[in-house]
């Protein structure tokens, strides 16, 4: 059967081999080789290019690699993000920041590609568009450009590291090995230095627009009210917010999942709605932190008792409401940090989990607990499979075993009590549980907590750390 083989440039030879050895059809062979020396492109399965002018098969080399690492661009940009991550920490944002990190590398990844394998000048490329849009996002959290900036410095570094590897992998005589590692190095040096300078103008500018308007302004005293550990003027920085720090808070977090658009205005007209609904004391404060989520505080001289019910009923009338996380009442300065950091956790949750137009309270059963397991859903999906066994499977069945097991450990291993919170006869109780201990694996005696704690994982977070049906 024909093979063909492809070295991807503008000026691509294509070599088919029969069981009689390769041969050149005509007008596939611009370069007039012999069969010898298209055999010598085949050796051992890899790609090798022909060695007719030094920097004319030099090119040629380059565009191998690059078609060949364009193949799985995928695992490259994987690769490389994963790097940035581990390295910056301010880089590892929420989700959809993250997800824009991961879009941004791919595009650098591809254009760069691209640019080595067409022989395009440095100076004719400009930044792909998911790279400026990573780097006004970043501008408009507050993260310092030159995370920016060394997220460039160490992507080209693994890139090099990657490119190398391929070199290597290659039947290069010497002379020519120098050569291809000296171009393949100025070429990711160019492009870098190109595109970093345009991300870092893009990021200027957008940071200068974002702390000019007055909810961006309000926005950074507030990320600095949050963090600060100096001593704080509670009473002149309520002055500056125009904003009751010594009242009680009851903190939110917002956000339109899977938003594109700018949705802020919609965020404050909801905010100043409900607060006029919960009859708060003051103007609620708000804050935008990116163009589709936001922080907000709701203000009372006095604690207004849980508002979850009331907040529920106000999202349920509205047509095409946010996500919202509540944090509980708390008072003065460290309650107002105290609120929102637990309104964060909340937070967190509800994106791991991927409901829709979630509404999740801080102070309901379990989730504190449940937040400090999602630092890493993949571990925690690995240790849930652990301790569960089967009963960690993706399944209608099994999440009701799962959620029966988990009320009566919840109720002191009381059937009675979990039947009536279940409403359930006590037999059915009964034999869930059973069922449930079964489908483990193993008794509950011995390791009751980790399992209490993993059924906790398994209702707030869901099939993010359950294994798939099948």
């Amino acid at each position: 059967m024909a093979t063909t083989v492809e070295i991807a440039g503008p000026r691509a030879t294509v070599v088919r081999e029969r069981s009689s050895g390769p041969y050149l059809s005509p007008g596939d062979n611009p370069l007039g080789e012999s069969a010898a020396t298209a055999r010598s492109r085949i050796y051992g399965g890899g790609v090798t290019v022909a060695r007719h002018d030094g920097d004319v098969a030099v090119g040629r080399y380059l565009e191998a690699i690059a078609a060949r690492l364009n193949a799985r661009v995928t695992q490259v940009s994987a690769a490389i993000r994963d790097a940035l991550e581990d390295d910056i920490v301010v880089l590892r944002g929420d989700t959809r920041t993250v997800e824009l990190l991961g879009a941004s590398v791919e595009a650098n990844v591809d254009t760069l590609l691209h640019g080595v394998r067409h022989d395009i000048p440095a100076d004719c490329i400009q930044a792909p568009g998911a790279a400026v849009e990573y780097a006004r996002r970043l501008a408009q959290q507050g993260i310092p450009v030159n995370a920016l900036v060394r997220a460039y410095r160490l992507g080209q570094r693994r890139m090099t590291e990657i490119v190398f590897a391929e070199l290597h992998a290659m039947d290069i005589p010497a002379a020519e090995r120098v050569t291809a590692i000296e171009r393949i190095t100025a070429i990711l040096f160019e492009y870098i230095d190109r595109i970093t300078e345009q991300v870092v103008s893009i990021y200027d500018d957008e940071r200068e627009r974002w702390l000019e308007s007055r909810n961006s302004l309000r926005a950074l005293r507030v990320r600095e009210l949050l963090t600060t550990r100096k001593t704080v003027d509670a009473d002149a920085v309520s002055t500056a917010l125009r904003y009751p720090l010594r009242w009680h808070h009851v903190a939110l977090v917002l956000w339109y999942p899977d938003s594109e658009d700018d949705e802020i205005r919609r965020l404050q007209q909801f905010v100043r709605e409900l607060g006029q609904e919960l009859a708060v004391e003051a103007n609620p404060l708000f804050v935008a932190t990116d163009p589709a989520s936001a922080w907000a505080w709701l203000p009372y001289r006095a604690d207004p008792g849980d508002l979850v019910a009331r907040i529920r009923a106000r999202v349920s009338a509205e047509p095409g409401p946010p996500g919202i996380a509540i944090g509980p009442a708390q008072p003065g300065l460290a309650g107002f940090r105290a609120s929102h950091r637990q309104a964060e956790r909340a937070h967190g949750v509800a994106l791991a989990r991927g409901l829709p137009n979630p509404v999740l309270a801080a102070s309901e059963p379990g989730l504190a607990a449940a937040a400090l397991l999602g630092g890493d859903i993949g571990e925690t999906r690995e240790w849930v499979g652990e301790v569960l066994g089967n009963l960690a499977c993706d399944t209608d069945n099994d999440e009701r075993l799962r959620e029966t097991l988990r009320v009566f450990l919840r109720s002191g291993s009381s059937f009675k009590a979990a039947a009536g919170e279940l409403d359930l006869h006590f037999n059915s109780v009964k034999y869930r549980v059973g069922r449930a201990i079964e489908r483990r694996g193993r008794p509950i005696t011995g390791d009751r907590l980790d399992v209490e704690l993993a059924l906790l994982a398994c209702h707030w977070y869901g099939p993010a750390v359950l294994r798939p049906q099948g």
